[in-house]
């Protein structure tokens, strides 16, 4: 891809996500979305594969109709009430489209169908943006809109996406499509607080996004795919992958790692809102995404493979890791003893 191309796809991917999320008036978020969507399309094709080529077709068509949903949401609210105002969405219908179309630009089930499909087609650097940066902006109108937004709707289809992004992701043998349900399980657990505390939804996006970002860099050092070379891949940098053993465990939610932190305050919040039920549903959910982060925990430091493959193993080379790597590892894994601090700046 040309240098300025990929310059000013990027500069309006930055735009886009400012428009949108600084904005109070429902034309300028829907500008601010388009302009993401008009931007990341260059960076899915920049292959020119037929994979590629029909995951930005795929792309294009569902953010293009939850775009539209979104804006005939605002122009029905504004019709009956007079508002162009986020936060002053309040008619029924209005809050039902809003709500359908946000889990369509989210990828939350049953509007999830997309998601695996174009992080396939994509390289690993445009799924990483496609998994983080991407969810920004809809997560942002979700959180202004949250008060006047139906619970019950958004617990259901929170339950659903964590339920569904577990167990579709144990079938997997694609390391960008088990990420792929891996944020649908994350998205599902994001969209059940945000009506009763929609800060801690925000500071789980961030983590999230912190632990996202670091295992998509590292399986792009390392060039791993799939399982198959998951299993080779600790001949070419064994401490990355022991780091990358560390982050996927923090990615599930173990204890003594940053990932835990979410996943308790949202069960004590629900707690506390007197949702025991719907908390340990929730809880018991996390077990099947459990089962597939162990899954890629034990490939990713296994010294031999289990059945024979025909990758031919690359022994060590001195590659010196990036220290952005680095950096974030460390910060995925080590942040829970700093909880209270996290908490305090929320």
């Amino acid at each position: 891809m040309n240098p300025y191309t990929k310059l000013i796809s990027y500069l309006s991917l930055l735009l886009g996500t400012t428009i949108t999320i600084s904005s109070n008036h429902w034309m300028m978020a829907w500008t601010g979305l388009e302009i993401n969507t008009l931007a990341i399309i260059p960076l899915i094709s920049k292959s020119h594969h037929p994979r590629a080529v029909e995951a930005t077709i795929k792309y294009f068509l569902v953010q293009a109709a939850a775009s539209t949903l979104m804006l005939f949401s605002s122009m029905t609210n504004a019709w009956f009430t007079g508002q162009w105002d986020i936060t002053q969405l309040t008619h029924p219908t209005s809050c039902l489209l809003l709500t359908a179309a946000i889990a369509m630009k989210l990828g939350l089930v049953p509007f999830h169908f997309w998601f695996p499909e174009v992080l396939q087609g994509s390289p690993m650097t445009t799924a990483l943006l496609l998994s983080t940066m991407m969810k920004f902006p809809p997560i942002t109108i979700l959180f202004m809109t949250s008060h006047t937004l139906n619970s019950t709707l958004l617990t259901i289809l929170a339950i659903t996406s964590a339920a569904l992004g577990g167990w579709m992701g144990l079938n997997q043998t694609q390391i960008r499509k088990i990420l792929a349900f891996s944020s649908i399980s994350h998205l599902g657990w994001m969209t059940i607080i945000i009506i009763y505390n929609p800060k801690l939804t925000l500071l789980t996006f961030y983590l999230y996004s912190l632990m996202t970002i670091t295992v998509f860099l590292t399986l792009n050092t390392t060039k791993t795919l799939k399982l198959t070379t998951m299993m080779t891949s600790w001949t070419k940098a064994p401490m990355l992958n022991a780091t990358l053993m560390l982050t996927l465990l923090s990615l599930a939610g173990l204890p003594p790692l940053t990932g835990f932190l979410p996943k308790w305050l949202i069960i004590l919040e629900l707690s506390k809102q007197e949702m025991t039920t719907t908390a340990t549903a929730i809880a018991m959910l996390s077990v099947l995404g459990l089962l597939f982060y162990l899954r890629l925990a034990y490939y990713s430091t296994i010294t031999l493979p289990p059945s024979p493959t025909n990758h031919m193993k690359q022994w060590y080379s001195y590659k010196p890791t990036s220290p952005q790597v680095a950096i974030l590892t460390s910060l995925s894994t080590t942040l829970l003893p700093l909880s209270p601090v996290i908490l305090a700046t929320t």
